[in-house]
């Protein structure tokens, strides 16, 4: 039986990391628009526009991409969701926002300067 060999795929995983993302749970390869699932038993499946898809992958090669993967996930993948999450904390805000702040801000400074004469705020409370 004919199968893929998918050792082309694995030094690139290694060696051009930026050529692939995420897509919800499959990993795409951006310049060939392919695919693939790894399944929690190393079981790959293989989504491809051309004949790439209908031949199995080497079964002793199916682990090992998916050891590949895996490094991949935890050594570039997972850096980078960090990386943007980081960044986002301290980008700044649109105007829109930052206005919608401002004005939040001084209409809670004027209600607690300016609250119904004989009620009283204590600890989360109301009390006349």
């Amino acid at each position: 039986m004919a199968y893929l060999d998918v050792q082309p795929m694995m030094t690139s995983l290694r060696t051009t990391p930026e050529d692939f993302d995420m897509r919800g749970s499959w990993l795409r390869h951006t310049p060939s628009r392919h695919s693939f699932k790894f399944e929690p038993g190393g079981h790959v499946q293989i989504r491809a526009e051309c004949d790439c898809a209908f031949l199995m992958i080497r079964p002793e090669q199916e682990r090992a991409l998916s050891d590949s993967f895996d490094s991949w996930r935890t050594n570039y993948w997972r850096p980078l969701q960090i990386n943007r999450e980081f960044a986002s904390h301290f980008r700044a805000k649109s105007w829109l926002r930052r206005a919608l702040i401002a004005l939040t801000t001084k209409l809670n400074r004027w209600l607690l300067g300016h609250g119904e004469e004989g009620m009283t705020i204590e600890a989360g409370s109301v009390a006349d």
